[in-house]
């Protein structure tokens, strides 16, 4: 069995969970006995013997579309993947940037197409602000992709019931659950106290910890609002970067610089760490803190759980799925209709554990026994194979 993978992210340009995700999903198949042959296309510049990434056939934004719409770019890229993808039995792609070329590798190949839902167009209507054509580009890309996909594979059942609700043509019988996973090996209690004073960080003073891009689904702003009900003696910590627009990124700014004139303790790291440094920041963390307002599943929340650290976060999507309240964390209903409540109850629940960092300790240790026992990456390749060989057993 021949698969290709498709992506637009892989190492070293790694910046969001779909990224990490498809980073370990093509390791962990590598690794399976008796697995499936993988060529795995990525977009962006060749990644040479001696990089991260190597492992991948880059491919970058054609000549001709170079300052071009974002969206046309894509399909420019996704054109050029789709040409290469012959010779293969299957193509998986994740990701809007990469379904054109599934879907197109699938009609000039004659091969099945599966796409993994990270997130999904009709769920992010603020990127119609941002991106204009763009927006209406990647939504239609990715409708057209997912309703002509031999099989669907959502990352939590949560995700799968809005794939159904934001596509009702599409078939339930070929929507599958799959969901994320964390390497438990690189995510563990690393506890590093001159690694995170080295950030600029108190590992002395309990702090709340949240790591992320800044964009409205991660509801950065929410957290800002919510850390100024916390008590004063504790920290917050953003590690928190690769900002949607120059507004977010400035609103985000003005918000820390008010909350540092006001009280100690607060913390923007404007980079996505390395994970030598990352993972003591979290084993450090008393909590870590998910305030999306939307969240197919949250790869952060298995990063943090993995780590030992408690989580506060979100009801929304998956994340109910990973976060099991009262056990390895807390949640916090989310109503759009009432981000007042939202806000004082993340405050809330943050100040709960921050004050109480014994109740802390034990939910991150249930999150990370948790984490060994259900969501292991070589069980979730394996699973995948097993939608693989399910499509092409019906194709015959």
């Amino acid at each position: 069995m021949r698969i290709g993978i498709v992506t637009r992210e892989w190492p070293p340009d790694v910046y969001g969970g779909a990224g990490v995700h498809i980073e370990h999903l093509a390791a962990a198949l590598r690794s399976l006995p008796d697995g499936p042959d993988l060529d795995v296309h990525c977009f962006g510049e060749p990644r040479g013997p001696g990089m991260a990434g190597h492992g991948a056939t880059a491919h970058a934004v054609p000549a001709g579309l170079r300052e071009a719409n974002g969206a046309l770019q894509a399909v420019g890229v996704d054109v050029e993947i789709a040409a290469a993808l012959g010779g293969v039995d299957l193509v998986h792609s994740h990701t809007w940037y990469a379904n054109g070329a599934g879907m197109l590798a699938a009609l000039v190949h004659g091969v099945p197409h599966v796409v993994t839902a990270h997130s999904l167009e009709p769920r992010r209507p603020w990127k119609a602000d941002q991106l204009g054509g763009g927006y209406r580009l990647s939504s239609w890309v990715e409708r057209t992709a997912y309703l002509a996909a031999d099989a669907v594979i959502a990352v939590s059942h949560g995700m799968r019931t809005d794939v159904l609700d934001a596509y009702p043509d599409l078939d339930p019988e070929r929507v599958h659950v799959v969901g994320n996973g964390v390497d438990a090996d690189a995510y563990r209690p690393v506890h590093a106290p001159e690694v995170v004073r080295g950030l600029g960080v108190d590992p002395d003073r309990p702090y709340a910890l949240f790591v992320g891009r800044i964009t409205r689904q991660k509801g950065v702003g929410h957290l800002l609002a919510a850390a100024a009900q916390l008590p004063p003696d504790v920290g917050l910590v953003l590690c928190a970067g690769a900002a949607d627009t120059p507004a977010e990124r400035q609103q985000v700014a003005d918000a820390v610089a008010g909350l540092q004139a006001r009280r100690a303790g607060v913390v923007w790291i404007e980079a996505m760490l390395p994970r030598e440094q990352l993972v003591p920041l979290i084993t450090g963390a008393t909590v870590f803190v998910v305030p999306s307002v939307y969240e197919p599943l949250g790869i952060v929340n298995l990063e943090a759980a993995a780590c030992g650290t408690a989580v506060v976060a979100s009801d929304v999507g998956g994340i109910p799925e990973v976060v099991d309240d009262g056990r390895t964390g807390l949640l916090v209903h989310y109503d759009p209709d009432d981000v007042g409540a939202f806000e004082s109850g993340l405050a809330a629940r943050m100040a709960e554990l921050l004050a109480d960092p014994d109740r802390a300790a034990a939910m991150g240790a249930a999150g990370r026994a948790r984490v060994l026992a259900e969501f292991g990456w070589p069980a979730i390749a394996a699973q995948n194979v097993e939608v693989y060989s399910r499509v092409l057993a019906d194709r015959g």
